[in-house]
């Protein structure tokens, strides 16, 4: 149920607070939505190119998963962060839950999703979720979350819940979570989460350490990059994955020193997508990175030694996550048989 707004940080509004007078907080506008960067300096939007550009979303199939999401009072990330696949994927049922309500205590700069207070967690989410799961008739599904730096565990307990229910409802569905990096936690939270065995752990390192002051100012590169690295040593069955962004304003040699820090955490797959900006008050893009620079990224990712890699403009870390799950495990058993032969 909506609540009545204590402050600009409150998300939902009830049908009659315009007749009682009370300010409310509306998501849709960008102050509101992002009052840390509202004092910030407009930056230029630079026009797409041909390759970046997407048509806008049409098919039955969109309106269908769309539908499931609002019954089901979901938030996605797709929404949330503006991602410019949503079309393509929620076409064909796919859609990424976010977890833990649809505002943000970080104020990453890069970021599209709410800053400001969250809503208390709703302890009935994880059953929704694994009942739009099943609706959908995922065999894979992408969950992540918010920043949630307000509680003790970063939420680490409600994303095992939200796998468990899944497990229950849908046994078959393989579960991929994109977490937070849990920094003002105690380190056995994290233990809490790996227990609840997801298929696939990621988190995303998102730049270069040079940037992370600019871009990632809440987080820390070694931080993130140990958590993965923890998982590992955890439960080595678990696939782990992280993913940058580039056109922030790194060079090739900054990207390439990322590859080598993932591969020493033991990291398997990579993504690697271009950053567009959301607003005139987020990070400025740098450049366009052209899809042959992509490409080079890829193979020089693959040289390195990660099972998987997704290197284009478009990629994002749920994009096409089902068929590249399939195609990481089978990455993983032929190199299993190839140490074996």
């Amino acid at each position: 149920m909506p609540v009545v707004a204590q402050s600009r940080q409150t998300a939902y509004v009830q049908s009659d607070l315009p007749q009682r007078g009370l300010s409310v907080r509306d998501l849709k506008i960008p102050d509101q939505r992002h009052p840390e960067k509202a004092h910030r300096v407009d930056n230029v939007q630079p026009k797409k190119p041909s390759w970046i550009r997407v048509k806008a979303p049409t098919s039955a199939g969109y309106k269908a998963t769309r539908d499931i999401i609002k019954e089901n009072r979901l938030v996605t990330v797709c929404e949330e962060a503006g991602c410019p696949n949503v079309g393509e994927c929620w076409s064909q049922g796919h859609a990424t839950m976010m977890i833990m309500g649809e505002i943000c205590t970080r104020g990453c700069t890069f970021c599209n999703v709410a800053t400001g207070k969250p809503q208390t967690l709703d302890a009935f989410e994880p059953g929704r979720v694994a009942h739009a799961v099943s609706k959908l008739g995922l065999n894979h599904v992408v969950i992540t979350s918010v920043d949630r730096d307000d509680l003790d565990d970063g939420g680490a307990d409600h994303f095992a819940q939200t796998i468990r229910a899944i497990r229950h409802r849908s046994p078959g569905t393989t579960i991929e979570i994109l977490t937070p990096d849990f920094l003002k936690c105690a380190p056995s939270v994290l233990e809490t989460v790996v227990e609840a065995k997801p298929d696939v752990f990621n988190h995303n390192l998102e730049t270069v350490p040079g940037l992370y002051l600019e871009v990632r100012p809440g987080a820390r590169y070694f931080h993130s990059l140990r958590l993965l690295q923890r998982v590992k040593e955890m439960d080595p069955t678990i696939f782990t994955k992280s993913g940058i962004m580039v056109g922030l304003g790194e060079n090739g040699a900054e990207v390439r020193q990322v590859m080598d820090d993932m591969r020493a955490a033991d990291i398997d797959f990579l993504t690697i997508g271009q950053y567009l900006q959301p607003t005139p008050k987020h990070h400025r893009v740098d450049r366009f990175v052209s899809p042959e620079e992509f490409a080079s990224y890829e193979k020089a990712a693959y040289g390195k030694g990660f099972l998987m890699v997704s290197a284009t403009p478009l990629t994002r870390s749920s994009y096409h996550a089902g068929d590249d799950f399939a195609r990481l495990r089978d990455a993983r058993l032929a190199k299993l048989a190839k140490v074996e032969a």
